[in-house]
Parts: C-alpha cells; structure tokens; sequence
C-alpha cells in the first residue's frame, strides 16, 4: 500500500515548490512512485545538496509528522526501535511490594514502560507520518539487518507486548552520503534518487526564490563562482544552502556585483576550511568567471 499523498508528478513539483523546494523531473518521479508502491525512498548524494530538506518539504506540504533517525556510529536497536524505562519499572516494582512477580511482571511491561524510538514511534502512529533515516552511510552494518526487518512489513515485535503493526504506512526517506557502500539487500528493498548539485539554470531559480529581491546579475554571478568552486579539489565543496547563505550575505552587504575584494572578503560564508580559501583565493578567475557565456 502507499501514502497516497500525490495524484502526479506535476502535483510532487507543484507541492514541494510551494514549501520552497524546487525539485527536478527524475526527482518529482521518483517521490511519486514511492509515494505511489509504499517503497522506502534512498537518497544518496553528496552533502548539502537536499537530500534531507527533500524529506523536510514532503512533510510540510502533506501535513504530515516528521519522524527522524539521525544515525551515527555506534547507534543501537535500543536507541532506533524502543526501550524500556528502566527507572520507572523500578519505581513501580518497589510501589508494589507486596505484589507478587507475576503481579508486577505484568505490570511493568505495559505500555506505560515503553519508550519509543524513531522507528518504532512511525510504525504505531496512526497520522500520516514521514519517517527520515538520515546518513544512513553512518551507521554500522548490524543496522542495516533492523531497518530490513522494520521496513520490510512495517511491523515491529516486542516480545512482552506482541507484534505492532502500521495502520498508517510512513512515507519513509533514508538518505547516505556514500561514505560506506550501504547492503544490497537494503537497496533492494527501496527506489533509488541520486542526488547531485543542481545545474546553474536550476540554482539560480533557488538562489532568487530564497533571496527575495536579489538582483538578477548578481544571482547569476553567484551561481557562476559557486559552479566554479565546485570544480576545484577542496575539502568540502559548496552546498546548494550555502550558495543561498553567500547571497543573502551579498545582499546584506549591500553588495550590488561580485569584485575581488567582496569575494575574498566574504569566502568563509562559502568555504569552512582555510585551507580551501587559500586554495580557492590561488585558483580562481574571477574576472574569467563572471565572463564566461
């Protein structure tokens, strides 16, 4: 089953333009199809590209809950499905003393005790709900096996209570940023979008919908170093929210175009490591830039 939450591909880019995300055909086409089959959507890409705001804008514009899973290393099934409030089973246990085991057994692992985590929070909720596993990349491969599980029939066990099953499927995104080859089988089970930096065309319609008022000419001068920036070997290469950060801080400055000085002065909205503006500051053309058809 689906989420039913789009009647088309031109609905997709009509919604999440409306929640300030401009997204491209392959990108509208594959949120309706996971919207359409009920299949988890993996995003991957570089950073800062969108991946994470995609699921943000899915959220806004279909009224749903956002449900996140920030995964890490280390990360567990405790702190991903659920676990028990240990302190309070306690607290109960020495309420009822004079209860016998079986007494509090019962007792202490109902749904009072329980506390829900991301996964298993999205699996019993009964409103529409977008479930986002982000950086999927970051966590360890044990995980993996959970979200297999998890995913696989939307149901979730806890030996003391039974099964939970989903009467309300999540739309679910899992994004990574490549830096560990996720499992086939995980693949398998979802859609596939890659994600990449958008051409200029597409950036300067972000760059002008996000910074109301900016002039055409220095929109354009942006995405044109920015493009350029990106093509250089750095560290960490611009994000498309940072090309937005630079403009809204050219448009403070009251700067009205692009020049050495506002450039060199201005870099470290763009580029977080100073080893790259050193880099950038050697290697970049201006002038060859910003002249360039």
């Amino acid at each position: 089953m689906g989420t039913g939450f789009f009647s088309s591909v031109d609905d997709v880019s009509a919604q999440l333009a409306e929640a300030g995300y401009l997204a491209s055909t392959a990108v509208a086409t594959t949120v309706f199809l996971a919207d359409r089959l009920g299949k988890p959507l993996l995003v991957e890409g570089p950073a800062g590209v969108g991946k994470t705001a995609l699921a943000t804008a899915v959220a806004e514009v279909t009224g749903s809950r956002l449900v996140r899973l920030q995964c890490y290393e280390g990360i567990d099934e405790a702190r991903a499905l659920y676990e028990w409030n240990h302190a309070k089973q306690l607290l109960r246990i020495t309420a009822g003393r004079d209860e016998t085991w079986d007494e509090a057994r019962t007792d202490i692992f109902g749904e009072e005790f329980l506390l829900r985590r991301p996964l298993l929070t999205a699996i019993s909720g009964t409103e529409p709900t977008v479930l986002l596993i982000d950086e999927t990349d970051k966590a360890d491969v044990e995980i993996e096996g959970l979200l297999l599980e998890v995913l696989g029939d939307f149901q979730v066990t806890v030996p003391e209570l039974g099964t939970i099953t989903a009467t309300q499927q999540p739309f679910v995104v899992l994004t990574s940023n490549a830096t560990r080859e996720l499992s086939e089988a995980l693949r398998r089970r979802c859609l596939f979008l890659h994600i990449d930096f958008p051409d200029e065309d597409l950036e300067r319609e972000i760059v002008r919908l996000k910074v109301p008022g900016i002039e055409a000419a220095l929109a354009d001068s942006v995405v044109r170093v920015i493009a350029a920036l990106r093509a250089m070997d750095l560290r960490k290469l611009p994000s498309v929210a940072e090309t937005v950060d630079w403009a809204r801080t050219l448009l403070e400055l009251g700067a009205g175009a692009l020049d050495e000085r506002v450039v060199r002065e201005s870099l470290g909205v763009v580029l977080k490591h100073q080893d790259d503006i050193a880099k950038a500051g050697a290697g970049l053309n201006l002038d060859r830039v910003l002249d360039a058809s």
